[in-house]
């Protein structure tokens, strides 16, 4: 598929509605592997029977469930990422941030069969954690990164403020040889930076693998609280502002 091509099916994705939307909370984890010479990076193909994006190569990601905010962690967020996480509005708070950080994880495991953090007893209740208890995975915060923020424009059908967060690969602590259960990812693949840029992808996860590209020469180690990009929309006119 061409990048024109690319772009028009992604117009299709996000088509104007016929009602004014909030964006929902949403977040992607960015998942690197430093092992080798080269940063690799997790991308996975959604499913082309998916009505939204089918086909695309993409980071694990959806949307946040607030009642995440009260999963147990082992770890907590660092303070210089949660409230960039969270937002700087009237509905910004330390259990916002956890719940977008922790939806990141679970919807990693859902998708793409990786589960991150220490080996120990975990107890939950809560849906869509249940593969942590079974596996005896307790998730742990202190080690995610926060790299990147955008919002799909207004009037669109589907509109989502997601976070991109990034987490290394030996923050896994269980890789299930099958993928997540849910199915949506397919082809899940470690490619270096360079080369994922090239893969038939999102115009927004290009922009944020070479803002990340950029941001991994002068800080391999991602360290807590350094600048990151937040793309909206104001006034008609896309804006890149620095959080």
């Amino acid at each position: 598929m061409t990048r024109t091509e690319l772009d028009k099916a992604e117009s299709k994705d996000f088509a104007l509605g016929g009602k004014p939307m909030r964006p929902r909370d949403a977040a992607t984890l960015i998942l690197l592997d430093r092992s080798g010479s080269d940063v690799k990076v997790l991308l996975g193909r959604r499913h082309h029977k998916h009505a939204f994006m089918p086909g695309r190569f993409v980071f694990p990601g959806g949307r946040t469930d607030p009642h995440d905010s009260r999963v147990a962690t082992v770890t907590t967020l660092p303070p210089e990422e949660e409230m960039r996480i969270a937002g700087h509005h009237a509905r910004a708070s330390r259990a916002r941030a956890r719940a977008i950080a922790l939806s990141a994880i679970r919807e990693t495991y859902e998708e793409a069969g990786l589960l991150i953090g220490e080996r120990g007893a975990f107890a939950s209740t809560r849906p869509g954690w249940q593969g942590f208890v079974e596996h005896g995975v307790s998730p742990s915060l202190e080690r995610l990164r926060f790299v990147a923020r955008a919002i799909t424009p207004p009037g669109r059908v589907r509109r989502f403020d997601t976070r991109f967060i990034a987490a290394w690969r030996d923050d896994v602590a269980v890789a299930l040889p099958d993928g997540g259960p849910t199915n949506e990812l397919e082809e899940l693949c470690w490619l270096p930076v360079e080369e994922a840029k090239t893969l038939e992808i999102p115009a927004i996860t290009r922009t944020v693998l070479e803002e990340l590209q950029a941001r991994l020469a002068t800080d391999p180690e991602l360290r807590p609280g350094a600048p990151a990009p937040f793309y909206r929309m104001l006034r008609n006119r896309f804006v890149r502002d620095t959080i």
